[in-house]
């Protein structure tokens, strides 16, 4: 590169401290890009995954709730450490391990 530099009788551009800047300022753009990734799909993705555990927490006995499956039932028991949730739904009874749950129902 310094050949054809020379062959053409012009002084390299960006040395010394301002080719040092220079780098930095080319980064920029790909650190603005990472922040804006952050602020705009990192964080509220994480705001949901934490009002959906307290959503799941909260669950007990009475609760309509809705499934991953699409199944709208209400909740009669738990099972074993309260990871599995007995629902019923009609006239029968599915057991449902609790992170399936996706939402609470209100009653209408």
């Amino acid at each position: 590169m310094n050949y054809l530099i020379a062959m053409c009788g012009q002084q390299p551009q960006g040395t010394g401290e301002t080719g040092q800047t220079g780098g930095i300022v080319g980064l920029l753009p790909i650190i603005l890009i990472f922040v804006v990734f952050i602020i705009f799909f990192i964080l509220p993705q994480t705001k949901r995954q934490k009002e959906h555990q307290k959503m799941l927490e909260s669950l007990q006995k009475g609760d309509r709730v809705i499934t991953s499956g699409g199944i709208i039932g209400v909740i009669t028991d738990t099972k074993e450490d309260g990871s599995i949730l007995i629902i019923k739904t009609g006239d029968a009874k599915v057991e449902v391990r609790r992170e399936n749950i996706t939402g609470k129902l209100t009653e209408r």
